[in-house]
Parts: C-alpha cells; structure tokens; sequence
C-alpha cells in the first residue's frame, strides 16, 4: 500500500463517515432515495478499523467480503512471488466479470427487499 492509501485509512480511522454528509453523499440515493451498492461501504471500513467486524457487515457485507477476498488473494500471490514464482494477482476473463455483476446486482436488489432489509445500509 502506497501513502495515498495509507493517508486514506488514517483519515477514515479518525474521520467518522457516521455522520451524514461528512465525506459527501451517494448521488444515485440523493436521486433516487435507494442505497446503492457501495452505501455504507466506509462505514463499513471505518468500523473494520476499529475491530467491530459484527457493524462492518451490517454496513455493508459485500464491501467486507470484497476486502476479505482481495487481502487473501493479495497474501497468495505475495507468498508465491516470494519464493520466487511469476504469479498474476487475478485472470480477469469475460466469466470473472460477469460473475462479479451478476453478484453485485443480486447483492443490491436484496438489500432492496424486507426479506434482505438486514443487507440495507
């Protein structure tokens, strides 16, 4: 990680994105009044970086599993370059992206619903 992305952890660590408007607002719900997908994403981190795991996932479950998943492929591929094995982070094929889409469209029309309302932001 670069010092951007450092700088950025520190600022969400101390900044609290619990208060509405503190780091702008999401333009799809001003419009449309509905969370999108990425709604609640750094509350989700800022609560990450403070060992609440339980509220992470209740702001956001897909932005947590997205960093889960990211941070184990990242070690993997770290490992492997260690010891000295070329090593692609991700194969980004047609298949991959339709499955990410396909994944974050059922993700937001769940947390829509009152049967995924505990998905909802």
């Amino acid at each position: 990680m670069g010092a951007a992305g450092a700088s950025a952890l520190a600022l969400l660590a101390v900044y609290d994105p619990h208060q509405a408007g503190s780091y702008g607002f999401c333009p799809f719900k001003a419009i449309t009044g509905l969370p999108c997908p990425g709604c609640g994403g750094l509350r989700s981190m800022n609560l990450l970086l403070h060992g609440d795991f339980a509220a992470a996932a209740s702001s956001n479950l897909l932005a947590v599993a997205v960093l889960a998943v990211g941070s184990i492929a990242w070690a993997i591929w770290f490992l492997r370059r260690l010891r000295g094995r070329p090593a692609e982070l991700f194969t980004w094929q047609a298949r991959t992206w339709t499955f990410i889409a396909i994944l974050v469209m059922v993700f937001w029309l769940a947390r829509l619903t009152p049967w995924g309302s505990w998905l909802a932001p």
